[in-house]
């Protein structure tokens, strides 16, 4: 549950950095730096796999997080405030996300402890009771420097749009009960697990980059350094999926 509760003020941090600034960018720095820090900290509760490709993959994906970065700041030249606080919020929300797995992943440790079926209930249990609060803070001290947002608006909302939020949250659970099953199997482990299910960056960069055109009308210099970071991102991420294996 106390991961819960960690991924949620993560979450609702990370989507203010998306807001700022972009998919291509806050999920990368954001998740990257997720990536680091739970991997680390799971390794060390359970350490499974080959700590050689492990950490040789989380350097790489520091580097791709590097990359990113001075991406956005070439393409922010002109807001410096405005990019200073979007990546500020990404690496927040990343230190937080990174640190939800380890309660998760220390909760299915020991004689008798949950297995991953029982973890995903708590863990949604710490995530519902949350939400409602901090969700209420956050509209009323928005992150973006928008004007503050009413609970009554929540109402006023199409179906449709809560509806894709719901179809969202059960995309994203259901991710996560296949992670936290295979962070049980022997030859994987809770850090390459989480690791691996950190690609999930790739896509939205993705997205960002190709759907969105978020980098459209940004310097040369800066869309190298996009190139860069899908590079070193991919690379990393494919070290630390075959780190089980050797």
């Amino acid at each position: 549950m106390i991961g819960g509760v960690i991924f949620n003020v993560a979450n609702l941090l990370l989507v203010a950095a998306i807001d700022i600034a972009g998919l291509a960018v806050a999920f990368p720095v954001g998740i990257g730096l997720a990536l680091v820090v739970g991997a680390v900290s799971s390794y060390v509760i359970a350490p499974q796999g080959n700590p050689l490709l492990l950490f040789g993959g989380i350097a790489l994906v520091v580097a791709a997080i590097v990359f990113d970065a001075l991406a956005y700041r070439l393409r922010e030249a002109s807001r410096p405030a405005t990019s200073r606080r979007g990546i500020v919020i990404s690496l927040i929300a990343g230190v937080l996300m990174g640190c939800f797995y380890p309660f998760v992943s220390r909760s299915m440790v020991g004689e008798h402890a949950a297995g991953p079926y029982a973890a995903v209930m708590f863990f949604v249990l710490g995530v519902a009771v949350c939400a409602i609060p901090v969700n209420y803070l956050f509209m009323r001290k928005p992150l973006d420097g928008q004007a503050p947002a009413a609970m009554v608006e929540y109402t006023k909302a199409p179906g449709a749009w809560h509806l894709w939020g719901v179809l969202g949250g059960a995309v994203w659970c259901t991710g996560a009960v296949a992670n936290f099953v295979a962070s049980q199997a022997h030859i994987v482990g809770p850090a390459v697990s989480y690791s691996i299910g950190q690609g999930a960056t790739m896509i939205s960069a993705c997205w960002g980059v190709f759907v969105w055109r978020e980098f459209t009308h940004a310097p040369s210099r800066a869309k190298t350094f996009v190139t860069w970071m899908f590079v070193f991102f991919l690379c990393g991420l494919t070290a630390v999926a075959v780190a089980p294996l050797f």
